[in-house]
């Protein structure tokens, strides 16, 4: 069964950093592209980052280049996103999804099997 958690949310002052992990399980995961997503309350779930099968080849979104660096380690099926020099306006739920693909496409229902998500709390 495909199985995807999340984890490492976590409440910060702005300014500060969180690294979350996103354990994958049932499925090959070396194959397929990972994407991190975030939702704030009362807004769309918007892409952050995706990554391709190797690593070799990353996306963020334009809010966060510079601040956040996403990874993967295949060997122990897990995604990583680490997030330094956070601001207010990081604070969501954030989500782990897969690509239906070995590249990370442009649209979000492009991704299934969601995470159940972890709360990130930027406020002072």
């Amino acid at each position: 069964q495909l199985q995807l958690v999340e984890s490492g949310g976590g409440s910060v002052q702005p300014g500060g950093s969180l690294r979350l992990s996103c354990a994958a399980s049932g499925f090959s995961f070396g194959y397929f592209a990972i994407g991190w997503f975030r939702q704030a309350p009362g807004k769309e779930r918007e892409v952050v980052s995706c990554i391709r099968t190797s690593g070799g080849s990353t996306n963020y979104a334009d809010s966060v280049k510079g601040r956040f660096t996403i990874s993967r380690v295949n060997a122990e099926n897990t995604v990583y996103l680490e997030m330094n020099s956070l601001k207010p306006e990081d604070t969501g739920v954030y989500y782990c999804a897969v690509s239906r693909n070995s590249y990370c496409p442009t649209a979000i229902t492009d991704f299934h099997s969601w995470g159940q998500g972890t709360q990130v709390t930027v406020s002072s």
